[in-house]
């Protein structure tokens, strides 16, 4: 791995410039509520930890409105607040709070190397990584339109807004399939929207949702655009798409909620730490431990299943108290 800056330079026989490094005890990457929780307990334990909060700082709560689920917050509060909340009270303990991106890492030698926005290097004696994980979309301009407004990504987190009311769940696999049949039992109505003409998830996930009496599927649709004026009320459609049958059709619907995955944000570290087929990270049952001793991981880059703020708050907490054993043991 080259840790050098690229410069160009006049003249023969001129050598690259180090890149600029930083030595720390503790490196903490994703300021989401795993990297916050970590920063807290890391800074508490005077781990002096540096945090880099990725390119969006606060994670996936930022573009959530309302956070009705978390405990301590009665009346609610919005994504964007709870973060901010969040990122007060590392600094207070002393965490050193940096905008910038992991680009490279070397977990070769016991001291881990990650350089950020492909220039300055830092070398820790221990990395938490708590990247998160970016939830697919299907590209449409009104996803981003409607964010927070009736679109999103987790029927766990925003579901309970949409009691006695008519959602929408995109997606033909499990996820989509456990997330349908979750707002079955707060949603009057729930369209589930199958692009082919079978369902990818478990025989047993089928049979629940083909049980379960609220739930139409809409099988061989495509969704083309949303439509509504201070949120959404409803999704355009095309049936059975490039075929003479094909069909426009106009869904009323007061939710939109995508069920077609997540992608880990591991790349940057997946020559080193082990990860499954489709990239989570791989961490030793019962610990946030990687397989590279000195890196943990913790949040929704390590947790396929349940991807909920206080879920990735815990394992913040469990990754901060395993590296500061780690620490412990390596100073004997």
């Amino acid at each position: 791995m080259d840790f050098f800056k690229t410069m160009d330079l006049q003249g023969e026989g001129q050598k690259p410039v180090p890149a600029e490094t930083e030595k720390v005890r503790c490196l903490i990457i994703g300021s989401g509520p795993a990297g916050y929780t970590a920063a807290i307990y890391a800074a508490r334990a005077n781990l002096k930890p540096v945090l880099y909060t990725g390119l969006q700082a606060g994670g996936q709560l930022t573009t959530t409105t309302e956070v009705e689920n978390f405990p301590g917050y009665p009346d609610g509060i919005t994504g964007p607040e709870m973060m901010e909340e969040f990122r007060k009270q590392a600094e207070r303990f002393g965490t050193d709070i940096r905008f910038g991106i992991a680009t490279e890492a070397d977990f070769s030698g016991k001291v881990h190397k990650v350089t950020i926005d492909e220039g300055k290097v830092i070398d820790a004696d221990a990395v938490i990584i708590a990247t998160g994980a970016t939830a697919k979309y299907l590209g449409l301009e009104a996803e981003r339109k409607y964010q927070g407004m009736g679109v999103s990504a987790c029927a766990t987190c925003d579901g309970f807004f949409y009691k006695n009311k008519d959602v929408a769940v995109v997606g033909g696999g499990d996820t989509a399939a456990e997330e349908a049949t979750y707002l079955a039992g707060l949603c009057s109505k729930v369209y589930l929207i199958v692009r082919r003409n079978v369902l990818r998830a478990s025989k047993a996930m089928q049979e629940k949702v083909l049980n379960t009496r609220n739930i139409e599927i809409l099988w061989e649709h495509q969704v083309t655009d949303l439509f509504g004026e201070n949120g959404v009320e409803g999704a355009v459609l095309v049936k059975k798409k490039g075929t003479p049958q094909e069909e426009a059709v106009r869904l009323r619907i007061d939710g939109f909620f995508l069920a077609i995955g997540h992608t880990p944000n591991s790349d940057v570290f997946k020559k080193y730490i082990d990860t499954d087929e489709v990239g989570y990270i791989k961490t030793i049952p019962g610990t946030s431990k990687t397989n590279v001793p000195g890196v943990f991981a913790a949040g929704d880059v390590q947790d396929p299943h349940y991807r909920q703020a206080v879920t990735a708050a815990g394992s913040g907490c469990m990754a901060a108290i395993d590296a500061e054993r780690y620490l412990s043991e390596i100073k004997k």
